[in-house]
């Protein structure tokens, strides 16, 4: 694939590329189902923690950038080419720093030891509370969780493996990610040969399998993808159709090259969302997404790629040419990009007034009859009186 993209494109001159990873290379399950025999004492780092195996992926994932990037990025680390980006957990931020070391081996004078074939490059992070651009789903959105809410009622929805979870596991309240949570727990102790439950059949494995790659599409799509995309993954595409353009400017820092960022297999999966490019399963150990900017006479376009393990294929946005003209990458991103995305994510005043109109119509019918009903009562003690006539009442003191 690299061989054909390389005689695809040998006319163009790469300008910049951006490259988003899923960190989640092997490691121990984020957590334990309440009855897993094997709970957080039995991982040597606890829960969460890239292994090595992880390590030597990532490692191999920078070995593969460095390889495809030959003659573009510096043969040696220079910190104005490149700009890295985690997410504040261990895992991701060591996903980072593994990969940074296969991309950039020290040489000459970067070599500070020579027993040590590494050296320090700077991985930028924000607290998770500020966390708006790599990590998906976002909580804060209430019209998201009300989109989530109507996805699990459309047809689509699997009930029965969520039921049969629930009653195996323990868990008490049972949603889409607390399944693909038992599936990931489940997946991860099999690579670590522990001993499964035995009600953990290979035609369980299977089902929970089908079931998480189907969490993946039910989180970023299913169910009013567009929307999804503008309140999710749009965040990540609008930053990184906002770099595009300013590398493609004539203010441009034209030093900067390289933007890399360590996060999860949901962002690569909410960005391909957005992109609809996600082919429905979720992205697999150090998985990466790159963007490229080419520059041709003048005209820019861009062009995308998918690692899923160790291939990389090119990707085509819907609509456009493989190698697609910059300002048509940006009209057909447009619609999942949201301009206000805190007012976007407020709940729909429209279903409020329909129940308050619905309550003051109710409240005026009961009204309504209750007036009726009192006058009713009311006439019918006036009649009589009418037909004896007025009778004048003579106080004690008159007789």
């Amino acid at each position: 694939c690299t061989t054909l993209y390389q005689h695809c494109f040998q006319s163009l001159i790469l300008q910049f590329t951006s490259n988003i990873h899923n960190i989640t290379g092997r490691l121990s399950p984020i957590r334990a189902y309440p009855t897993d025999p094997y709970q957080e004492s039995a991982w040597p780092q606890g829960f969460g923690q890239l292994s090595q195996v992880g390590m030597q992926q990532h490692y191999n994932l920078g070995q593969f950038l460095r390889k495809r990037y030959t003659g573009f990025l510096n043969e040696s680390y220079d910190r104005h080419e490149i700009s890295v980006r985690s997410t504040d957990y261990d895992r991701t931020l060591m996903s980072a720093e593994a990969n940074l070391a296969g991309l950039y081996p020290p040489s000459g004078s970067q070599v500070f030891n020579p027993n040590v074939k590494w050296q320090p490059v700077p991985v930028h992070t924000v607290p998770m509370a500020e966390e708006r651009l790599l990590s998906f789903p976002l909580g804060d959105c209430p019209r998201y969780n009300q989109l989530m809410k109507e996805t699990e009622q459309t047809e689509e929805f699997l009930n029965d493996v969520i039921e049969l979870v629930r009653n195996k596991t323990g868990l008490n309240k049972t949603t889409i990610e607390s399944v693909w949570s038992v599936f990931d727990t489940l997946f991860c102790e099999s690579q670590h040969n522990l001993t499964a439950p035995d009600w953990v059949t290979p035609e369980v494995m299977s089902k929970l399998k089908y079931l998480k790659d189907f969490g993946f599409r039910t989180l970023f799509g299913v169910y009013k993808p567009i929307e999804k995309s503008r309140l999710q993954g749009g965040m990540l595409l609008g930053e990184i159709v906002k770099n595009l353009t300013a590398m493609a400017s004539e203010h441009s820092r034209p030093r900067l090259k390289l933007m890399m960022l360590s996060a999860h297999d949901t962002t690569v999966t909410a960005l391909q969302a957005s992109l609809k490019v996600f082919n429905g399963i979720q992205p697999p150990y150090a998985s990466c997404h790159i963007i490229e900017l080419y520059k041709d006479n003048g005209s820019f376009s861009v062009s995308m790629f998918y690692r899923n393990d160790t291939e990389l294929y090119q990707l085509q946005l819907p609509g456009c040419a493989l190698d697609c003209p910059l300002e048509d990458f940006k009209a057909l991103t447009k619609p999942s990009i949201s301009d206000d995305r805190d007012a976007e994510c407020q709940l729909s005043s429209h279903g409020t007034n329909k129940e308050v109109i619905i309550s003051l119509a109710v409240s005026g019918c009961l009204l309504f009859l209750l007036v009726a009903m009192l006058l009713a009562v009311i006439c019918r003690q006036t009649d009589p009186m009418r037909t004896r006539g007025y009778e004048h009442v003579i106080n004690g003191d008159e007789s």
